[in-house]
């Protein structure tokens, strides 16, 4: 079961800033400082089964489909 946590006095300019910053990221203001969180302290281990189980489930087949999706997210 996870745990509620609280920052008081934010300033305003860092909270709308945060808000952009999860609107880039296609989150919600909670997911944003959650994966904000997880870059802190460092991302959960996933076993190498979900890791493959991914990579099938974004429907890569080849290298080059890899090499293509990521030229692209680069032209962004």
């Amino acid at each position: 079961m996870g745990v509620n946590l609280s920052i008081k006095n934010v300033p305003t300019e860092k909270v709308e800033l945060l808000k952009r910053r999860a609107k880039g990221n296609h989150r919600s203001l909670q997911g944003e400082l959650l994966a904000l969180i997880d870059e802190a302290v460092g991302r959960p281990k996933i076993s190498m089964e979900e890791f493959f189980a991914k990579v099938r489930a974004s429907g890569l087949k080849t290298a080059d489909e890899s090499t293509r999706m990521i030229r692209e997210d680069r032209d962004r």
